[in-house]
């Protein structure tokens, strides 16, 4: 066989894609939401049909929203109702700017739509009313996790169900715990070829490979190891014990996919603005 050397950068999903669009010699990307990578294909770095160039719309593992609460839970945090009671402090990064943050304003969305008589206006109400129990935004996932954990702001942290184990392996298990809300979104994780790069270079056939092992058993039992949820059923059964069953949507089933869900929410104008601006 071959030694391939791998070389990674690691940072905050659309911070990366900035960096790659700006020059940055990247084979492959894997970001955190869809967008990230219509972003790159947009400038002509990643094939447009990207998401069907591999399984599972290009994603091999998936996380989901979760709560994370101060140890004992004293606030008695059980589903996404208790984040917009009157004084709880959310801790969560900006959704306008942040993957994380995306996901977060999504999952609470969705969750306020599949309500009885849920629809756009009290789904709209509903996140406005979690937003105003934000102290802050965080810069992103790791500045929330900071803020919440080290900083001691904030009752509850929403975050991806993998930056649990991150928090866990930091600070110790025993200094939070993690709810799992009767309702969140499946957060999917694109990856995709930077055609330029690989071109020039002359790795397709590399990157295709790297790509393609993620997928393999032993890839599958990576992410799982990492606390990403493997799209491998039997892989996620082996791991079950860390992945409690949790009811999920996809952006695709609520929102019509990231195409309609990016500008309705998050570009300017969008109902994030409409609702920031009322705060």
């Amino acid at each position: 066989g071959e030694s391939v050397e791998l070389k990674q950068s690691h940072a905050g999903s659309s911070k990366q894609v900035r960096a790659v669009a700006d020059g940055l010699e990247a084979d492959v990307v894997t970001m955190n939401q869809a967008s990230d990578v219509d972003f790159l294909a947009d400038k002509g770095l990643v094939s447009k049909d990207y998401a069907r160039r591999f399984p599972n719309n290009a994603s091999p593992y998936t996380s989901t929203m979760v709560f994370i609460v101060r140890k004992g839970n004293p606030r008695a945090i059980r589903d996404w109702p208790d984040l917009v009671k009157p004084g709880v402090q959310v801790i969560l990064p900006h959704p306008k700017n942040t993957g994380n943050g995306r996901y977060t304003y999504l999952a609470a969305w969705g969750f306020a739509l599949g309500q009885p008589a849920g629809n756009e206006r009290t789904a709209q109400d509903f996140v406005a009313r979690l937003l105003q129990n934000a102290p802050l935004f965080a810069a992103g996932g790791r500045d929330a996790t900071t803020t919440f954990m080290q900083r001691k702001i904030g009752d509850v942290l929403v975050s991806f169900e993998s930056e649990a184990e991150l928090i866990a392996r930091e600070f110790g298990k025993g200094e939070f715990t993690v709810v799992y809300p009767s309702l969140s979104i499946l957060t999917e994780f694109p990856v995709a070829i930077v055609n330029p790069v690989v071109d020039r270079k002359g790795t397709r056939k590399l990157a295709q490979a790297y790509l393609e092992y993620l997928w393999s058993p032993a890839g599958q039992e990576n992410a799982a190891q990492n606390y990403l949820r493997p799209r491998s059923p039997e892989m996620l059964k082996k791991y079950a014990e860390q992945f409690p069953p949790i009811r999920t949507f996809t952006v695709d089933e609520v929102f019509g996919g990231w195409s309609k869900a990016f500008p309705a929410h998050f570009k300017d104008g969008g109902s994030f603005d409409q609702i920031y601006q009322k705060k």
